[in-house]
């Protein structure tokens, strides 16, 4: 199961960036994981649940986002949609295609709680 180690390194990216902060803690952690990443959903929450206790992101929420596959046909130029097995173009026929999207990893966002006075001190007073 390597998706144990993907989401250790997940988190240890997430804290360092919410420490780096100042966070108090990570609330939410959203990732993108493209259909052809061989990524199982299941084993990141697992993962994740296991992992994420005694960190900043104690408690916090996991969501993945999928990218479906795409890739553009070397032959004639068209792009389109396609599962794992099934990459060839529609448009031509042809097998000389271009993955595009599908074997993203990445983590895009994570939502995170700051102390107070840090809040406090990006308010703009109204005079």
């Amino acid at each position: 199961m390597h998706e144990m180690g993907v989401v250790s390194s997940i988190l240890t990216a997430c804290t360092k960036t919410a420490e780096r902060e100042g966070a108090t803690r990570i609330n939410e952690i959203r990732v993108k994981v493209g259909e052809l990443s061989e990524i199982v959903d299941e084993a990141m929450y697992f993962a994740f649940d296991s992992l994420a206790p005694g960190t900043l992101a104690e408690g916090a929420k996991l969501i993945i986002d999928h990218v479906p596959a795409r890739s553009k046909c070397v032959e004639c130029g068209v792009s389109f949609g396609h599962g794992r097995f099934d990459i060839t173009c529609p448009e031509c026929g042809s097998f000389f295609c271009e993955l595009v999207q599908g074997r993203e990893l990445d983590i895009e966002c994570i939502d995170v709680d700051l102390p107070e006075e840090a809040v406090a001190g990006d308010r703009v007073e109204e005079p």
